[in-house]
């Protein structure tokens, strides 16, 4: 990646703060910000979608989402990653980019407009779904994938959505046309300006919600379904027609970008998807990058699983649900906003350690604070009765708050700091290393999660999250020791080829 003499000189106190961005340098930022803007808001809307639809579907549970994804995302995944990684060597990078969310797109349109009107057509009843889980009850959850099999789709495809659409192909981009010394001050931009994609959308879920419960029609869910699919397709559009204008008018200024570059980084990504496993899995350094994605996707998923069992019991119904999960997206957006000024301080004015390792530690006291009440609440329940509060609505609440405050962290810190340890590598790692690691990298950490989760289920049918939360809660400390200290190896290794480029920097110039 080219180098540039780009900084921050010339910028006054408030801006070097809130706006570090030159004004020449808007017509390349502001249409990357906004096409990042488009994919999370389609991410949000159909994250509270998905959950609501398999959560609160017949004869379902919170429990099915580890079968799922253990046993649906992560074939889904490596599938993807096998074609993504041959479609690498025969397309070019524009052309690859629409190849990998007009599918996505199409079968959104498709689930809202054809597919869910007519359930019945495509679905087993739900009666004989039941008499086959009464048959069969060790292996309930996964006959309610089977017999919901159009929401375990759809459930599948927006979990890829996060992997293939945000992690690969926005970063990807971004870190081809990103400088290094850009990179802290851009990055951080497209955070901020990504955070009200969460407003955005968590505004949209709300309204879409309120506006269905007040209309007199049979079926509200599905009449939200149908606007909530019509904006998913909307916005995925103005995705791809942004970046065809990024194409056409701005990657052909060198002031942004070197096609020369591009083309010759092309002709080298001819590795073959064996040999690019074994580069990737013998780089300690990719490791560690793999270890800090795949231990937030397990530890996030411990948390994740034992509140969604205490959300789907205060919100059985999917319209009530989805209002829920939509308000503490919008909530999420505030507090990421405010979370995305002082991240991008952090980064910009502290090591790399420092801003990745805080993520790690807050997931660590604030998970373990809501397991602790999770497993205690019934000692609690005395007092909590003669204050007016429900120990059910307490656990959703205190979950919500943990689910807002991580994840506000990890769009402000989590995600940028991992993106900037890609920057270094050379342009083969950068494709076909990322794809692995952020592709497989985070549906390994979700379904080694889930994975655990579902052996326990397994091992005790009838199970709930409740009664494997002690297992769960232990597991989740171990995870979060083991995330700190790839931190904390990972931040040696790039301070090391810092240094050695430093060094190099100096030879060439003397």
């Amino acid at each position: 990646m080219a180098q540039s003499a780009d900084t921050t000189d010339g910028f006054s106190t408030l801006r070097r703060i809130f706006f570090p961005i030159h004004t020449y340098e808007l017509k390349k930022v502001l249409p990357m910000a906004l096409i990042f803007f488009f994919i999370l808001t389609i991410y949000s809307l159909l994250r509270n979608v998905k959950d609501a639809l398999v959560v609160t579907g017949p004869n379902s549970g919170a429990e099915v989402l580890s079968f799922l994804k253990l046993f649906c995302v992560t074939p889904a995944a490596v599938i993807f990653l096998v074609v993504y990684a041959k479609a690498s060597n025969l397309l070019a990078s524009e052309k690859l980019f629409y190849a990998t969310i007009a599918p996505f797109i199409l079968f959104f349109g498709l689930f809202g407009f054809a597919i869910y009107p007519h359930l019945d057509f495509f679905q087993p009843s739900i009666a004989r779904v039941a008499a086959w889980q009464e048959a069969f009850p060790r292996y309930r959850w996964l006959i309610a994938i089977g017999g919901n099999w159009t929401y375990s789709l759809f459930y599948i495809l927006a979990e890829l959505w996060g992997s293939a659409i945000i992690s690969l192909s926005f970063w990807q981009f971004a870190n081809q046309i990103t400088r290094v010394s850009e990179a802290k001050r851009h990055y951080a931009f497209f955070g901020l300006m990504a955070q009200t994609a969460l407003l955005l959308s968590g505004t949209i879920g709300e309204s879409v919600a309120k506006a269905g419960s007040l209309a007199a029609k049979a079926d509200v869910w599905g009449s939200s379904l149908r606007w909530l699919m019509g904006m998913v397709a909307l916005f995925g559009i103005c995705i791809m027609a942004i970046y065809r204008w990024m194409h056409l008018r701005v990657l052909t200024d060198r002031r942004f970008y070197d096609p020369g570059v591009a083309r010759s980084s092309k002709k080298k990504l001819t590795m073959t998807l064996g040999q690019s496993f074994k580069t990737i899995f013998t780089s300690p350094y990719l490791g560690l990058i793999a270890m800090l994605v795949v231990s937030y996707g397990v530890s996030i998923n411990f948390v994740e699983g034992v509140w969604k069992s205490q959300l789907k019991l205060r919100y059985p119904n999917p319209s009530s649900y989805n209002l829920f999960v939509s308000r503490l997206t919008l909530v999420t957006g505030l507090v990421s906003m405010a979370m995305m000024f002082v991240g991008g301080n952090i980064l910009r004015l502290f090591r790399w350690f420092t801003a990745a390792v805080i993520t790690p530690t807050m997931l660590l006291l604030l998970g373990g604070a809501f397991f602790m009440f999770v497993l205690f609440k019934g000692n609690m329940e005395a007092f909590l009765s003669n204050v007016g509060i429900s120990s059910l609505v307490l656990a959703v609440f205190f979950g919500a708050v943990v689910n807002a405050l991580v994840k506000s962290t990890k769009y402000a810190l989590f995600d940028l700091t991992k993106e900037m340890a890609y920057i270094p590598l050379d342009e083969e790692m950068k494709v076909k290393g990322k794809a692995v690691v952020d592709v497989l990298g985070g549906r390994f950490g979700k379904s080694g999660g889930a994975g655990y989760q579902a052996v326990l289920f397994l091992l005790m049918p009838g199970a709930t999250y409740f009664q494997i939360a002690p297992f769960v809660a232990v597991a989740f400390f171990v995870i979060c020791g083991l995330w700190i200290l790839s931190v904390k190896g990972l931040s040696r290794k790039i301070e090391a080829i810092t240094t050695k480029k430093a060094e190099e920097k100096k030879t060439a110039a003397a």
